[in-house]
């Protein structure tokens, strides 16, 4: 037998809790300026049980770049406010979700 969500109850196979939680989600992407003219694009709002480090990881390898998730939300290094939204809507989140300031 396999693992139990903790959310639903259901085997991880079947549980739909992540794809639900997407759909409920108002994600900000907005950058700012961190040490000398460096730039951090940070990325906010997610649901707690959302699992930000996998996505994180994900964007990491998308965008070539490092970055770290702190207090739900993710950081990555460098300009990148319309590489995530692109990068968000292909996995399955809605354009209408996403605010780009």
């Amino acid at each position: 037998m396999g693992e139990i969500c903790e959310i639903c109850g259901l085997p991880k196979e079947i549980c739909t809790c992540e794809e639900m939680t997407k759909e409920e989600q108002k994600i900000q992407i907005y950058e700012k300026q961190a040490k000398g003219r460096k730039y951090v694009t940070i990325i906010e709002g997610f649901e707690p049980s959302f699992n930000i480090e996998k996505l994180a990881k994900e964007l990491k390898q998308e965008l070539a770049c490092g970055g770290t998730t702190k207090k739900g939300r993710i950081e990555l290094q460098g300009q990148h406010k319309q590489k995530v939204k692109a990068a968000l809507i292909k996995r399955g989140f809605k354009e209408n979700q996403i605010d780009v300031y």
